[in-house]
């Protein structure tokens, strides 16, 4: 399958590439950004892949989260796809930042008109991971995912979907629980259809109640001034709930709102909102998930 460079750029000795290809599964050409590290100049990488949130492109991640200087440290090779098929001109793909393009939600879609190119679960499993092999020095038996938001939903679910594929997973603010929330309830019911039972095959907090894989450490980072996390999007307390039911490893760090007090001001503090949905958010912590994926794929 034929790549096409789109841009490189030199970073902390390593590479920042972007590249474009046809995808077989999508029907439409796809775009990821790729990491490669300077380890990658004399031997085989093991390959961690990112899976963005909502109305997000390949460039949020590489741009915004400063993972590269912990990536070229720790010797990964890091992957970011889009999020979506795009430009497959499907009526209504356009219309809603929460539903069609920028909002493939990691899932295989039934339903017309979405199911002939809405399928980015299995480009993810399957497609992508090929591509990538194929064309860079990586270590085909050493991979690892995360992401966030509607990324980190995908990133639960492929890890809970096939035991043992990925060394490691880890999410910032991820939807735990789609088929009880909004932003699930609308992507679920457009891609599978009006049977709710069949959402489950995409829902996190289901998957983790019949998991029987290999031992899964998850890490997951959430602040705690989220405003999605208020408006109940993302419930990671009923994925927290289901993972200490099956006795499943998981730390959750709510990442608390900090007070500062100003010593000009005599007997007050100024408080400041603390972590929200942003890449601030994730920039933050991004080098504490570097280190939990190395951990497991140099092992």
């Amino acid at each position: 399958m034929a790549l096409k460079q789109v841009s490189s750029n030199k970073c902390f000795e390593g590479f920042q590439k972007v590249f474009e290809h046809d995808s077989a599964e999508l029907k439409c050409k796809m775009k990821f950004g790729i990491y490669l590290p300077p380890k990658a100049e004399t031997g085989k990488c093991p390959v961690l892949y990112w899976l963005s949130g909502l109305t997000c492109t390949e460039q949020n991640f590489i741009t915004k989260a400063a993972f590269q200087q912990a990536a070229a440290e720790h010797g990964l090779i890091v992957v970011a796809p889009d999020t979506s098929p795009r430009g497959c001109n499907i009526e209504g793909e356009d219309e809603s930042w929460d539903f069609g393009t920028g909002a493939g939600f990691y899932v295989d879609a039934t339903e017309d008109p979405w199911k002939t190119n809405y399928r980015m679960y299995s480009y993810i499993k399957d497609e992508l991971p090929k591509l990538i092999n194929a064309n860079f020095p990586t270590d085909p038996e050493r991979m690892s995912i995360f992401g966030h938001s509607m990324g980190g939903h995908g990133a639960l679910i492929l890890a809970l979907k096939n035991p043992g594929k990925y060394k490691s997973v880890s999410a910032f603010a991820p939807i735990c629980n789609p088929i009880q929330c909004q932003w699930g309830k609308k992507a679920l019911g457009g891609y599978l259809g009006p049977d709710a039972s069949k959402w489950e095959a995409y829902d996190a907090t289901q998957l983790v109640k019949s998991y029987s894989g290999p031992r899964l450490d998850i890490l997951i980072d959430q602040g705690k001034d989220d405003q999605f996390l208020s408006a109940g999007q993302l419930l990671p307390d009923n994925f927290i709930a289901a993972c200490t039911e099956r006795k499943i490893p998981v730390v959750f760090r709510l990442q608390q709102a900090s007070c500062f007090c100003s010593p000009w001001l005599l007997d007050s503090c100024l408080w400041f909102f603390g972590y929200d949905h942003s890449y601030f958010f994730i920039a933050s912590f991004i080098n504490d998930h570097i280190k939990h994926h190395a951990k497991y794929l140099s092992a």
